[in-house]
């Protein structure tokens, strides 16, 4: 079972996919499937494959040993030829974002799992960001938020620091978060204002001011596999 651990080295590669109907979410992520069984590749750690809910789509969350490996993997014929058109075909829009864990946070120790034995309500927000600001807009989104895990129904939240990508311009920052399920997220995010205290209006009014865009979908994990299984 995959785990998401800070500082360990590894590039974290999150690939985003938007479709215009369910029907093809579904063809997505039944070709997403087939390559994540079959994968024997060099520098490959293991892919956690996610179906969309609030819109569809679907998002890949892929561990890799370095950015040399994935450069490796993006050069072969194959891929070039016949993985990347397909999923293209099937997608309105690609993003493919290369990452590095910058913060981790659970409710309950034991590092944060990935796995489709979890009912995880799964939050992937992504946040445009100026460059002289995308550590300030890191620590606002992890190490601020340290009072998270009071709020019914959290489990755990991971940051992730924007190295590059395909599909977007200029720095960004993401956000992995889980959920015991969609109502538990959906009161926290429907909150008031008047209701949320004075440390979450505060983190609020920083991230807002930080990020010069936001785009978020949710999703539940369907399907995962590491290297060697």
């Amino acid at each position: 079972m995959p785990k998401i651990t800070a500082n360990d080295g590894r590039l974290t590669v999150l690939n985003l996919f938007t479709t215009a109907t369910p029907e093809k979410q579904q063809e997505l992520l039944t070709a997403m499937r087939g390559v994540t069984d079959t994968a024997d590749i060099e520098g490959w750690i293991s892919t956690t494959v996610h179906a969309g809910q609030d819109s569809p789509g679907t998002a890949n969350f892929i561990q890799w040993r370095s950015a040399a490996d994935l450069e490796a993997r993006y050069a072969d014929e194959e891929f070039k030829r016949r993985t990347a058109p397909a999923f293209g075909q099937l997608a309105t829009s690609v993003r493919l974002l290369q990452n590095e864990i910058a913060f981790t946070q659970q409710r309950e120790a034991g590092g944060t799992e990935l796995s489709p034995e979890r009912d995880d309500w799964t939050v992937i927000e992504l946040f445009g960001v100026a460059e002289a600001d995308q550590e300030e807009l890191i620590d606002a989104l992890g190490a601020s938020q340290g009072w998270l895990v009071d709020v019914p129904g959290y489990r755990t939240h991971t940051v992730l620091r924007g190295l590059r990508a395909r599909g977007v311009e200029g720095r960004f920052v993401v956000v992995y978060g889980q959920w015991e399920s969609k109502e538990a997220h959906d009161a926290f995010r429907g909150r008031p204002e008047g209701e949320r205290g004075a440390e979450r209006v505060k983190v609020d009014e920083r991230v807002a001011a930080l990020s010069t865009w936001r785009d978020v979908n949710t999703y539940r994990v369907v399907h995962t596999r590491s290297a060697g299984e």
